[in-house]
Formats: C-alpha cells, sequence, structure tokens
C-alpha cells in the first residue's frame, strides 16, 4: 500500500472509528422502544439502490457483508464507509409531526488474500482465490421522546412521558473462498451496545404532586454469526471447432442464514419518586448490574440474479427471521412476530468502456421492496415496511488507474400502521469506496 493510502486510510479509520463508537441516533422513532430497537439496514449504498439486493449479489469492486461468500469474488482490497440521513413524516389519526436523523451507516475493510498482480506475474492459475473482511455497523438503534395524557376519577390528569436511546452494534470478521463456480464463506463477530431507557410518570392535579421516575440502562454483548454460499451457472456459446466459450452471461444462486444465537445482559435499575413542591426525592428501589440473558432469532435469504457482464444485473431477493422466538430477560417485552421480507432490483451500465461519456460509464440502480416487521401496533397488527429504490454509482479513477466508486440510493418509502402510527419517508445513503489493488503484492527484483 501506497504512503498517499497510508496517510489517508488510517486517518479515516481513526476518524469514522470514533463516531461510531459514540454516534447516538438524532431521531423520533417511537417503536424503537420495542424489542431491541429499529433494525438496522447494514447493506452499502450500492445495494441500496437496488431494494438491498444481498442473497446472491457479489463484486469485485464492491463488498457485500450479508453473505460471506462474496468475499472470495473479490478483486482488490477495498475500503467502504457510508452515511444515512432519513427524513419523514410520523402521522396518527389526530396529529402529525416531522422528523430528521442521520448517522453513519458502515465501515468495512476487504481485501483478496492473494494480489490479483502477484497472480498473473506468477502464472498462476490456480481456481481458488479467497478474500477476507473486518466490518462495523449499527445492529439495531433506539431513539424516542414520546408523551400521552389520560383522565383518571379522582385523580385527574396523569401524564406518562417516555424517552429512549442508544442501540447496539456488530463487529464482524468475515472470510469467504471461491472454487471454480462455488464461493463459501463465514462472518464471525460480537454484538455489544447500551440502551438507555427513562419512563416519567405526573400525577400534576394531586395535592403536593408527585413524579414517578424509573431509569434503566441495559448493556448487551454476545457472539454472532452467519454463514453464505453463492453459486455462479456460466451460460456459453459452442465456437466452430467444437469447443464452447462464456458469452459474459450468467446466473448466481445465493443463501445466507444463521440459527438463533445466544446474547447477555446487564442492566441497571433505578425506580424513585420526587415531589416538586418539596423538592423532595425517594428511592423506591435499586438494583444494579442485574445480569441477564437474551436470544436471537435465526434468519435465512435466498435470493438470484442475472446479469451481463459489465452490462447489467437482475435479481430477486427473500429472507425471512423468526422473531418470535426472540427472548430478553432485561426487558418486559410485548409478543414479537416472524418477519419476510421480498425485494425486486437491478443495475445497468450504458457503456463501461466509453471513453468521452462519464455518463455512460456511470450505474443506474432501481429496486422495490415489501417487508413485514417483528413489532405490532396497539391495536395488534404487525407493521409493514415497503417501498422503491433508486441509486447511482459514480466511478472515480485514482492513482494507478484503480477504480473506486461514490454510491448513491434514495429509498421512498411507508412504514408503519395505518391505524396506529404511519412514518412516510425518503432515505439516503451515499457511500464511499475506495479499491487499491497494491496490498500483498509481491515484488521482484532482478
Amino acid at each position: 500500500m501506497s504512503n498517499y493510502w497510508n496517510k489517508y486510510f488510517f486517518i479515516a479509520v481513526l476518524m469514522f472509528g470514533g463516531v461510531m463508537l459514540s454516534a447516538q441516533p438524532k431521531f423520533n422513532s417511537p417503536y424503537s422502544r420495542i424489542g431491541l430497537g429499529d433494525l438496522w439496514n447494514s447493506n452499502f449504498a450500492a445495494s441500496n439502490g437496488m431494494a438491498d439486493l444481498s442473497a446472491a449479489y457479489h463484486d469485485p469492486y464492491h463488498t457485500n457483508i450479508n453473505n460471506p461468500a462474496s468475499f472470495g469474488y473479490l478483486n482488490s482490497t477495498s475500503f467502504e464507509v457510508g452515511i444515512r440521513a432519513k427524513y419523514g413524516s410520523l402521522e396518527s389519526p389526530s396529529q402529525s409531526v416531522n422528523i430528521a436523523s442521520g448517522n453513519l451507516a458502515y465501515m468495512s475493510l476487504s481485501f483478496p488474500m492473494k494480489n490479483p498482480i502477484s497472480r498473473v506475474l506468477d502464472r498462476d492459475d490456480s481456481k481458488v482465490n479467497w478474500g477476507m473482511n473486518v466490518s462495523l455497523t449499527p445492529y439495531t438503534t433506539v431513539g424516542y421522546d414520546v408523551a400521552t395524557e389520560e383522565e383518571r376519577p379522582n385523580i385527574g390528569s396523569i401524564k406518562y412521558n417516555y424517552r429512549g436511546s442508544g442501540g447496539t452494534y456488530k463487529l464482524m470478521w468475515g472470510n469467504g473462498v471461491k472454487i471454480n463456480n462455488l464461493s463459501v464463506g463465514a462472518n464471525l463477530g460480537f454484538l455489544f451496545g447500551k440502551i438507555e431507557q427513562n419512563q416519567e410518570v405526573r400525577f400534576d392535579s394531586l395535592f403536593a404532586s408527585y413524579r414517578d421516575i424509573l431509569l434503566a440502562d441495559i448493556s448487551h454483548n454476545g457472539f454472532v454469526y452467519n454463514l453464505g454460499a453463492q453459486y455462479d451457472i456460466i451460460f456459453k456459446n459452442k465456437k466452430s471447432d467444437g469447443t464452447e466459450e462464456a458469452n459474459g452471461k450468467q446466473l448466481t444462486i445465493g443463501a445466507s442464514g444463521k440459527t438463533a444465537t445466544n446474547f447477555s445482559t446487564k442492566s441497571t435499575i433505578f425506580n424513585s419518586r420526587f415531589n416538586p413542591i418539596y423538592n423532595n426525592l425517594d428511592t423506591i428501589s435499586f438494583n444494579p448490574l442485574k445480569e441477564g440473558s437474551g436470544r436471537l432469532p435465526g434468519e435465512f435469504s435466498l435470493g438470484l440474479i442475472y446479469q451481463v457482464k459489465n452490462k447489467m444485473k437482475l435479481g430477486l431477493n427473500y429472507s425471512t427471521a423468526l422473531w418470535s422466538k426472540y427472548e430478553n430477560e432485561a426487558k418486559d417485552e410485548d409478543a414479537l412476530n416472524d418477519t419476510y421480507r421480498i425485494a425486486f432490483g437491478g443495475e445497468f451500465i450504458p457503456d463501461i468502456a466509453s471513453y468521452n461519456s462519464y455518463a455512460k460509464r456511470m450505474r443506474y440502480r432501481f429496486g422495490a421492496f415489501y417487508a413485514t416487521d417483528p413489532r405490532n401496533d396497539g391495536f395488534n397488527e404487525q407493521l409493514t415496511n415497503y417501498g422503491i429504490t433508486i441509486g447511482l454509482g459514480f466511478p472515480v479513477i485514482l492513482p494507478r488507474q484503480q477504480r473506486s466508486f461514490i454510491n448513491v440510493a434514495l429509498e421512498l418509502g411507508q412504514f408503519g400502521s395505518e391505524q396506529f402510527l404511519k412514518e412516510t419517508y425518503a432515505q439516503m445513503t451515499v457511500g464511499f469506496t475506495l479499491n487499491d489493488n497494491s496490498w500483498f503484492f509481491k515484488r521482484k527484483f532482478n
């Protein structure tokens, strides 16, 4: 790796790593009070533009951490970082409010274990390729500030205020090995994070009005993993001499998933009563560092992508998660539901070798999806999420003529429940993909 890359790569790692570990989501999502919060979309910007195709998606210049088998197709070292911003409107039957949020979306470093230039110089025609990845992404996010009020006989007005923040993250290490047309891979990692919750009940109509306050800090950690496989069906044309040669068209079948995994919790719960008139705070209960356990659901994803090399991709993706098996001793939870997601998307490149038209070398992406969420609304209706996506990939030529990219994806969708609380939103992800093929290059001297 050159001095140019060394300098800016390590600055980026330190800067974005610090942001990822310290950032708190700045948004108001009332449903994030349930379970571990809002599930984070861990796909990168290139995939976001195609409605998050992941099971069968692989690309020599982009990383797909959701199916580790894709690491076996890597052709250069790739450092990827993305930011995500969201703007929407929350609507209930009686009112509406606009919301906005933004956060670092992901950070990843991927590389083939043997330099592709060295393989050419060594006349290495092995059909085995091994790629590795290290990534850091959010897993769930929590952020809400909700106030409600009710009237009760002989008591009067009771006001409830619920606030929460924090989330969980995944630090993953993955490997993928490709042999001929088959690639298999595995991600191993660590789940960690803390969720803070504050519940306040105010009895303003009573003499000597007081407040009940419940504070809870819950830390989560545990080991996580997922496995994946991808297989390419290569289409060929028959030549005049009877032999066959690849025509650049192929169909990729991909699958990834994991079984249920356990995690542990440590919670500190403080329950108190405060009288603002007498400025008096009484501790009702204090339970520090209570240990507990939980269980994350099993997941499975299956996909197909048909592609014409350097021209187009077209794919389908189906995924499901058994959230009805989710457990968490640290929180009193409502029952969650099993989920599924169906997506369709594609990518088109007008002319990858165009000399005088930059627009023809760009990637144009599109997609649509429909998904269910593990949580219910207040009327026992399962939440849904559906929308469309569009994306652009801007190729950038860096020193040594490496093909890098700025990827932009826009998602327009609707989430929640028509009866209770519905969110109409626009979400944009901007990803930076920096590629370099000088890692592990063996220089020879005559």
